[in-house]
């Protein structure tokens, strides 16, 4: 499986509860990424020599398949591709526009 959603990248939800919200990438975790500010989840956390106890905000995993990389000038969800560079070198374009995203 090809990622098209990296560590760091812009993304917004594009189904759920929190659907059209947006957020920076933390972690990927096989097919699922945990987002900045979205699926947020109460835990309880009992404390401890570092921690303070009480119940906390965490974000939990999303699936990949509900977010979509958001386009920086458009400022909406966009379908990821790839293409070949002339020094065989693989990167990330837009579907809609063929624009590059990285590399």
């Amino acid at each position: 499986m090809s990622m098209r959603i990296k560590k760091g990248d812009q993304v917004t939800v594009n189904t759920g509860k929190d659907k059209g919200k947006e957020g920076e990438v933390i972690m990927i975790l096989g097919d699922k990424a945990v987002v900045k500010g979205v699926n947020m989840s109460k835990k309880h956390q009992k404390q401890d020599q570092k921690n303070e106890g009480g119940i906390i905000n965490k974000e939990m995993p999303i699936t990949l398949s509900n977010l979509m990389l958001l386009d920086k000038k458009t400022k909406k969800g966009t379908r990821v591709g790839y293409s070949f560079l002339k020094d065989n070198k693989k990167v990330r374009i837009n579907v809609k526009t063929g624009e590059q995203l990285d590399g």
